[in-house]
């Protein structure tokens, strides 16, 4: 007999269940992406046909984790939107991200291969156990004469060494199924500790005085996405333009995969807040120390106390600022890119449009799209410090860079068609101009030594005079004339007792402050340049100086 309170909740069940599909469904087509450093805005669009009067629409197709506050929803022909929910499916399916069912599939299918493989086992252990009780039952039986007692022992061998040899092979395929089957699982177990996203949904109710149709717009704002840009930076040949390849890598986890949508690129942060900040008075008092005559077993707790008055006192102070701030944060055939990318600078902000449809996953991975290529004219220079690295830098000098809305970011250098390194682009330590590092160029050969022979020390009074000579050699391998900014430095004295006599410049541009030393040298092909500079250093005899050899 059925309990009157199970009936009861069943058809509690059933009438939840029932309101829940009575609900009209209709997929949202994200049509359009405005991905900020930190953040994106999606845009999607819908037509629905509404009856007379207030209508429920449940859309999916929606990013999980939305800001309710960012939603916008508009609707064509009069149609009026009375309310609107995000909320998430708990009668849907357990939600894994896509490589984490990609995982649970394989799990699947070796476990589905393990089976056949045990139940092959298992018949061939029935047929061992048949071929050994024929063979008792054939030893047993003796009414068989020599040659047929042998014969079909024989038989029975042979069957036994093929189920035999059958069955240490599937023994071993059961062995690296289930060796597989452990590392898919640990791996599955690595992959459910992540962070994932799923999707939601959207509970719109609408009201229209009349049976229509309407075109629906939604767009919100979802915090897992968000770009980081990466260059490419090219130079085919010492005075050539400089190519740059300005791209961005795209991350989303916003729970619904980006199909073929319209992507723009900006340079805001939603997250930041948009109110300036404010400042308080800066009073200034006297320190009074606390006295602790607390016994030593609650000490930890009045530090935790003390603690947490300092935390408390210290949001305060962060939230009087003002808003969250968000931390710091090969060649690509793009050369009519171009044609695809407009930029838009007129706000506060840079956005990138671009009509090229790209598709982006959610999978919180980095996804490289293509933006901009400029080709920047640039003089060119080599720049070293021998005596803390011997090689020569190439560099590229460009003016008039503000106008190309860079942002700090990595950058991969090629330099003569081949790959040189990586670097690293921060615009906000250049000035009036920018100086792109393109790598070392090892056809400048440098060399920097100390003279043994001038090298001297003399014992004059009470002082001890030591004389040091360095000569740098520079030759220019290469097939054309070059510009070499060299530095090197003199020694600084912050002791009176310690005295710097006898400098030689060797003809540079000398900086008392620092002691640096510059040169700049124009250098003919295969010609080498020889510089040479020097000091005396007088100190008092019996002491040790450090720090200028």
């Amino acid at each position: 007999m059925v309990s009157p309170r199970i009936t009861i909740i069943a058809a509690i069940f059933m009438a939840c269940t029932s309101s829940i599909t009575a609900q009209t469904q209709q997929k949202l087509n994200i049509d359009a992406a405005t991905v900020f450093l930190n953040g994106a805005e999606l845009t999607s669009t819908s037509r629905i046909s509404l009856a007379k009067g207030e209508s429920e629409i449940l859309f999916t197709n929606v990013a999980g984790n939305v800001n309710s506050s960012s939603l916008i929803i508009n609707a064509s022909n009069g149609v009026v939107v009375e309310s609107a929910t995000f909320q998430n499916n708990f009668l849907a399916a357990e939600v894994f991200s896509p490589k984490a069912m990609a995982i649970k599939d394989s799990i699947q299918l070796v476990t589905d291969a393990r089976s056949l493989i045990a139940t092959k086992i298992a018949v061939l252990n029935e047929q061992l156990a048949v071929v050994q009780g024929n063979r008792k039952v054939s030893g047993e039986n003796t009414g068989l004469s020599v040659a047929e007692l042998s014969k079909m022992l024989d038989l029975i061998n042979n069957k036994m060494e093929d189920y035999l040899n059958r069955k240490a092979k599937l023994e071993e395929l059961l062995k690296k199924s289930d060796e597989r089957l452990a590392k898919l699982r640990l791996q599955l177990d690595e992959e459910q500790k992540k962070e994932y996203q799923p999707g939601g949904q959207l509970l719109v109710k609408f009201f229209a005085k009349e049976a229509t149709s309407s075109a629906i717009t939604v767009s919100y704002i979802v915090p897992g996405a968000g770009w980081t840009p990466t260059y490419d930076i090219m130079a085919d040949e010492v005075n050539d333009p400089v190519k740059l390849y300005y791209k961005a890598n795209i991350f989303q986890n916003s729970g619904v995969k980006w199909t073929n949508v319209r992507l723009s690129l900006s340079t805001g942060n939603p997250n930041e807040g948009v109110n300036a900040p404010v400042m308080n008075p800066w009073y200034l008092s006297f320190y009074n120390p606390i006295v602790n005559l607390a016994p030593a077993m609650y000490q930890g707790k009045l530090n935790s106390l003390q603690e947490n008055e300092y935390r408390k006192n210290k949001s305060a102070d962060d939230a009087s600022v003002g808003g969250a701030r968000a931390a710091e944060d090969g060649i690509m055939a793009q050369s009519s890119m171009n044609e695809y990318v407009s930029v838009d600078n007129s706000g506060v902000n840079t956005t990138f449009d671009i009509d090229l449809p790209y598709t982006i996953p959610s999978d919180g991975q980095q996804h490289l799209v293509a933006i901009k290529k400029y080709e920047m004219p640039a003089t060119y220079r080599y720049y070293a410090i021998p005596k803390l690295d011997k090689d020569a830098f190439l560099q590229a000098q460009i003016t008039n860079w503000e106008d190309l809305n860079l942002l700090p970011g990595q950058t991969n250098i090629f330099y003569e068609g081949s790959y040189v390194g990586q670097g690293y682009l921060d615009m906000r330590n250049e000035k009036d101009t920018m100086t792109l590092s393109l790598g070392r160029d090892k056809k400048i050969v440098i060399k920097r030594e100390r003279d043994k022979k001038l090298r001297s020390v003399k014992t004059i009074g009470a002082n001890i005079k030591e004389t040091f000579v360095y000569s740098v050699t520079i030759r220019n391998s290469r097939k054309e004339r070059i510009n070499l900014i060299l530095q090197d430095q003199m020694p600084i004295s912050n002791d009176k007792d310690i005295a710097l006599e006898d400098q030689d410049m060797g003809g540079s541009e000398y900086n008392e402050t620092t002691g640096s030393m510059k040169w700049s040298l124009d250098i003919g092909p295969n010609e080498t340049k020889k510089l040479t500079f020097g000091y005396t250093v007088k100190y008092p005899k019996g002491k040790t100086v450090s720090g200028w050899r």
